[in-house]
This record gives structure tokens, C-alpha cells and sequence, in this order.
């Protein structure tokens, strides 16, 4: 049909007239008068429609099998979360123990110096914090927790709170190079600042350059005014070398931290520091020495020879015999 002005009026008119027998069908319900002409446009078109969905079923069918397999799909995936969930829970007996030592381990630190705690655990790495040596616990401001609090564990100082959210901080660990805590050696009281060098000992200046120090030597924190960020006794590390003496007024030393700080799960942040400095107490009591056994080996005496221990107790041997004869009855 060609675009002519006469074609258009048509089409309007046949929408117009289609919308009519629409509002019409609506109004007049089951007894519509075109309900004849409906029913036969369904003869008419009922079975193209039936052979149109026997050849779209098959396709519909499988759409639905795709369907329902995904749905049982993730019906597995889930049961086999679940499972693996399971055996992860039953498998990790060790995990948990682990944990429940490192827990008493640290209330005992934290017994031993007085100091009030409020458990965390490590729930991320500072990653997205440059090249800083951080870590995120589970313990935030809801919780009490403000900046510049010392964090240790069981083993000893971890670091100090630098960043607080509402149900998160951020702790700067003892082994980076932007940390920095005074120091007191055990016994000398020596005094230093330890600086973290990442994954090498911490390295420690003793403001005494003629200090006498040796490695084995033990060192905890200093303390810092008002308790912040550091309070006094926390265990710091133990020497493992000395820079020799160069008539400097401070000396160098290396000290291996007790904490190892690639492992750190179960965390206590200092809430209220001790009434008094702890210290040397905190420190874990050094191992006895073992005793040492002396075994003592004489050499025997040449053929023929002997000593005059020996000599000896053969003559009192002798006389021995020799009364025992005098003393028996005769026969």
C-alpha cells in the first residue's frame, strides 16, 4: 500500500475503531457482543497457536530443565558449603586450641603487669596502607578502644593503636620503621629507643654508649608519659648482637622480638594501665641450666702394677681373712 493521505486516515480510522471493540469486550464482559467474533478468531487461530507451542515447548521444557538445574546446582553448591564448613569446624580442634593458648597466654601478661585489656582479633593486614607494617583488629570505639593504646599479646609488646572507627582500628606493629618505643634493659636499667626494621631485629640505642650489654640480654618498655601510647614492663625482646663500643655517647644494639608478628591472631589492646611500673615481672622466667654430669675415669694400671689405693685394700683384704681364721674353733 503505497503512503498516501487516504492510507493514513484508514489506519487511524481502524485504530479508532479497534480501541471501540476493546472498550466494548471490557464493559460488556461474558455477555460482550463481540464475544462470537472472538471465539471464532480462537478457531481460527487456536491451532497455530498449538502447533507454535508444541514447537516452542521442547525449547521451553529445556529453558525450564536449565532453569531447575541451576536451582538444584545451587542447592549442591550450598550442601557442599555446608559440608566443607562442617569438616572446617571439625578439623579445626587444633586451630581452636591454638587460640585458647594464645588467650591464657596473654591474661597472664596481662596478670602479671596489672593491666587492663580488651580482647581483639586480627581480622586484616594493611595492605591498602602502603608498605607499613599494620594490621586491623575487631575492636573499635563502641568498644572504648581510643588512639595511642598499647597492643600485646602472650608473647609480648605487638604495637600501638594509630587509627579508630566504630567497630575497627588500626594497629602500627613494633617492627616498623615509623615505630618507635623507650626502652629498659632487665637488671642494668639501662635506657634506649627500639626502632622496627620489618622483618630484622629491632634495632635499639642505649643512651649509655659505655653500657655493658651482651646478647641474651632482655629489654622491656620503657613506659611513656600518661601511659600513651606505652605503658611500662611490657616485654620488648632479647639482644642477639652488640655493636662493639666506638666512645659514642649512645651505643647500638639488635634485639630479636618476642612476637612474631607474620602470626598474630588473638591480640589485647591496654584499656587501663597498671597502678605501678611492673618493671622486670612481666619477663617469662629464664630456663634453668641443665646440670652438668662429671664422670670421672681412672686409667688401669700397667701388668704387674698397682696403685697404692689398690695395694691398700688388698692388705686390709688380708688382714681381714687373717682374724676370721684366729676366731674359728678348731676342730
Amino acid at each position: 500500500m503505497r503512503d498516501t493521505r487516504e492510507s493514513r486516515l484508514l489506519l487511524v480510522l481502524l485504530i479508532a475503531i479497534a480501541f471501540a471493540l476493546i472498550t466494548v469486550d471490557i464493559r460488556g464482559g461474558q455477555e460482550s457482543p463481540v464475544d462470537g467474533a472472538r471465539q471464532a478468531a480462537a478457531a481460527v487461530f487456536g491451532p497455530v497457536e498449538n502447533g507454535v507451542a508444541a514447537a516452542v515447548d521442547p525449547i521451553g521444557n529445556a529453558i525450564g530443565a536449565v532453569r531447575d538445574s541451576g536451582e538444584r546446582h545451587t542447592r549442591i553448591a550450598a550442601l557442599e558449603k555446608e559440608n566443607a564448613e562442617l569438616k572446617a569446624e571439625l578439623g579445626s580442634d587444633d586451630r581452636n586450641r591454638n587460640r585458647l593458648r594464645e588467650l591464657d597466654a596473654m591474661l597472664k601478661t596481662a596478670g602479671a603487669g596489672q593491666y587492663g585489656i580488651k580482647g581483639a582479633q586480627v581480622i586484616a593486614i594493611g595492605a591498602a596502607q602502603g608498605f607499613s607494617w599494620t594490621v586491623t583488629v575487631d575492636v573499635g570505639a563502641r568498644d572504648g578502644i581510643k588512639r595511642d593504646m598499647t597492643v600485646l599479646n602472650g608473647s609480648g609488646l605487638v604495637g600501638r593503636v594509630t587509627t579508630v572507627g566504630p567497630s575497627t582500628s588500626t594497629v602500627l606493629l613494633a617492627n616498623d620503621p615509623d615505630f618507635t618505643v623507650g626502652t629498659r634493659m632487665e637488671k642494668s636499667d639501662e635506657l634506649g629507643f627500639a626502632t622496627g626494621q620489618g622483618d630484622r631485629p629491632l634495632l635499639v640505642q642505649l643512651l649509655n654508649g659505655k653500657a655493658k650489654v651482651k646478647p641474651g640480654d632482655r629489654l622491656v618498655t620503657f613506659g611513656s608519659r600518661a601511659d600513651k601510647p606505652f605503658v611500662p614492663g611490657v616485654p620488648v625482646g632479647e639482644v642477639v648482637r652488640v655493636d662493639p663500643a666506638g666512645g659514642g655517647l649512645t651505643r647500638n644494639i639488635y634485639v630479636r622480638p618476642y612476637v612474631g608478628f607474620t602470626k598474630l591472631d588473638i591480640v589485647g589492646v591496654v584499656v587501663q594501665a597498671p597502678r605501678s611500673d611492673p618493671r622486670d615481672t612481666v619477663l617469662p622466667q629464664k630456663p634453668k641450666p641443665a646440670p652438668t654430669v662429671t664422670v670421672t675415669v681412672t686409667p688401669p694400671p700397667p701388668d704387674g702394677q698397682a696403685t697404692e689405693g689398690q695395694r691398700d685394700q688388698q692388705g686390709q683384704n688380708q688382714r681381714n681373712q687373717q682374724g676370721q681364721d684366729q676366731g674359728d674353733p678348731t676342730p
